[in-house]
């Protein structure tokens, strides 16, 4: 059976996932950026929602999981971890684009469009990336991160975030060999 709600790419360029989401557009577009709410799956940060304004990052994934759930060894560092990005592309509540590593990791595009029934095809592209190591580290980041998004717009709960995270990452591994 196919999976009619996930489509996933990667290339050691671009990455491109695609959900379908169970939320109206506009609710999904809160998610985007309104600060506590995406705390809720990726990151806390002020939101200036324009061309030319920042949205503001901060690193707590231990508040990705409904229970604690410690960090992997590699990911400690950045715990707590603030910065902002450029915003590139504000059309709400349609588009949202911003740079990563202030364009040096490429861009991020949010595109949401109506499918119906009170539901929402949201497509996550990060271009410019620099390679096989970038595709692997921001795949399995952006796979996992839209894991939790679906579960908390469905009002459900994320047990262990680490968890979806690793397997993001054999996810993303996998489609990178095929590429």
């Amino acid at each position: 059976m196919t999976d009619t709600r996930h489509t996933d790419q990667a290339t050691p360029a671009t990455l491109r996932f695609e959900r379908l989401l169970d939320a109206p557009v506009d609710r999904v577009w809160q998610f985007l950026v309104d600060p506590e709410l995406r705390a809720r799956w990726f990151m806390a940060g002020p939101t200036d929602a324009r061309v030319g304004g920042c949205i503001g990052l901060t690193m707590d994934h231990d508040r990705l999981s409904d229970r604690e759930v410690p960090t992997p060894e590699p990911y400690r560092p950045y715990i707590g971890h603030s910065w902002s990005e450029r915003i590139t592309r504000c059309e709400p509540p349609n588009v949202l684009a911003f740079t990563w590593e202030n364009g040096d990791a490429g861009e991020v595009t949010f595109e949401l469009t109506d499918a119906g029934n009170d539901r929402t095809r949201l497509v996550l592209t990060h271009t410019g990336l620099r390679g096989p190591g970038d595709a692997l580290n921001f795949g399995g980041g952006w796979h996992s991160h839209l894991a939790v998004l679906e579960r908390r717009i469905r009002g459900e709960g994320v047990e262990d975030f680490w968890a979806l995270h690793a397997q993001a990452e054999a996810r993303i591994a996998e489609m990178l060999q095929r590429s």
